[in-house]
């Protein structure tokens, strides 16, 4: 893709390029017309002002001085086109526009009386087949008396050295016809000289105004610069937040996006530098105690002693893998981790099904393992049925763990229009309530239990996915009671 200030850069001139376009289009249309008003205003002048000052009763010998002045003009305006010379100062003056301005008086018989030296003699003729032929007249008029006043006033006619643009002029008092007239190419080019005069700035300052916004592009981007320059700087363990002053308000969220995405990957690698840690320590002690039994299994003098340590190894080994499950489920559960899949559940089925797999390891135990719920209740929730399934396997796996043979365990269920509330109470020896607080920190464990000290950890932190609470007590069995309470929308779910 090109570069923020070539793009940038064209789109300006290019809309500046159709606005200008635009602007002397409309320019050029009205000057055009304005300028059609004005000589179409100036011919109608003349030709009144001629009919004042040439009479109908003009005596013969005045009009053949004033046809002989007429005659000289163009006389005059074609040597002085020829130019250099001796004798220019004895020419009469003209201008090369005489040529394209003329008159004509007629007589009503369509006869000429007096004429300018460029008069456009066939525009007559030429202006009433114009008329016959649209049907104006009636037949093929050949005097201007024949045709009426419907000739007067303005027309254009095709000429052999161009187009004129005509007025006729009607004198009824001296029975005479004032015929005015000037080539269309004299108001072209007028209007040509004063469109090409209102462009030509434009045209010159455009290149310099594509410079000065060019410079202008580069300095607003600057910030953007200072960004790019801060971040090459960077090492690579270099993840804090950006510290620039003077961020404009357009790269603001920007930067905030940039900060946001760092603070993000930070907390990835905390994360699995954190996971790393937890699988080193707690994996380092039942790796060596692995290392033992497999040893003490290889020196047994005896059958009987390669059996006991080879039991022993089972064990480690099965304790090894509960560990590293628990792991995988905390770093799954990671606040930076993806979100859980929120969808409608029904806690007690999921309930049912994972005490039926647990009832085993209970009854192992020679433990009572019992589930109490309202069945005509609704107990649907808003929320991950496989994180709400390892929460029950922790708590209920923890209870069995805790509770001596022969003890028992209740999982209660109760629903409320707003929550559900899951209790998980136990015979055992119970938790002291200086230390109730703390069961729910990583890898701490109270008393001589088995496990890694991540059950809880694992437990508080699907309770807090799905918004809800978690709570110990005294429970009624003698041992401890964990309260859990699950909001049913997962309103604070999707806020947590």
């Amino acid at each position: 893709m090109a570069s923020i200030r070539r793009r940038t850069l064209l789109l300006v001139l290019g809309l500046l390029g159709v606005a200008l376009g635009a602007i002397s289009f409309l320019g050029y249309r009205d000057a055009r017309h304005e300028i059609q008003e004005l000589f179409d205003a100036r011919l109608a002048q003349q030709a009144r002002l001629l009919a004042g000052m040439i009479p109908g009763g003009m005596a013969a010998a005045a009009r053949a001085a004033l046809q002989d002045a007429l005659d000289a003009g163009v006389v005059g305006s074609a040597a002085q086109d020829e130019g250099g010379g001796e004798g220019d100062e004895e020419r009469p003056l003209g201008h090369e526009y005489e040529g394209k301005l003329g008159f004509v008086v007629y007589d009503d018989q369509g006869r000429g009386l007096l004429q300018s030296a460029a008069a456009p003699l066939g525009a007559l003729d030429a202006l009433l087949a114009l008329r016959a032929a649209d049907g104006t007249t009636a037949g093929a008029a050949s005097t201007l008396l024949d045709a009426g006043d419907r000739l007067a006033g303005y027309h254009t006619v095709k000429m052999a050295d161009g187009d004129w643009r005509l007025f006729l002029l009607r004198d009824a008092r001296d029975g005479q016809w004032i015929l005015v007239g000037e080539r269309a190419d004299v108001r072209g080019e007028l209007v040509g000289r004063i469109t090409l005069r209102s462009l030509l700035p434009d045209l010159v300052g455009l290149p310099l105004l594509a410079l000065l916004v060019w410079l202008a592009i580069g300095w607003g981007l600057r910030p953007l610069g200072r960004i790019a320059e801060q971040l090459k700087a960077r090492g690579p363990h270099d993840l804090s937040a950006l510290v620039l002053r003077d961020v404009p308000q357009e790269l603001e969220p920007l930067v905030a996006a940039l900060d946001r995405l760092l603070l993000q990957v930070t907390a990835l690698l905390e994360r699995e530098r954190r996971f790393l840690a937890y699988a080193a320590h707690e994996l380092r002690t039942p790796l060596a105690v692995l290392r033992i039994h497999a040893q003490n299994a290889q020196q047994a003098p005896d059958p009987a002693d390669r059996e006991a340590a080879l039991r022993q190894l089972e064990t480690g080994i099965e304790r090894a893998t509960r560990v590293v499950a628990q792991l995988l489920t905390l770093a799954r559960l990671e606040p930076a981790a993806s979100r859980p899949c929120m969808q409608r559940t029904d806690l007690l089925a999921l309930a049912r099904g994972e005490l039926a797999e647990l009832t085993p390891l209970a009854l192992e135990h020679g433990q009572d393992l019992a589930l109490e719920a309202d069945e005509r209740a609704d107990h649907h929730l808003l929320g991950d049925a496989g994180s709400l399934g390892i929460l029950l396997q922790n708590l209920v796996s923890n209870a069995v763990r805790h509770t001596p043979p022969d003890g028992c365990i209740r999982v209660l269920l109760d629903a409320s229009p707003a929550t559900l509330v899951l209790r998980v109470q136990d015979s055992g020896a119970g938790v002291p309530p200086a230390l109730r607080e703390k069961v729910f920190e990583r890898f701490f464990r109270a008393g001589g239990g088995e496990g890694a000290g991540l059950g809880l950890s694992i437990v508080a932190r699907i309770v807090e996915l799905h918004g809800g609470t978690i709570a110990l007590d005294d429970g009624p069995l003698g041992g401890l009671e964990l309260r859990v309470e699950l909001p049913r929308d997962g309103a604070r779910a999707s806020s947590a």
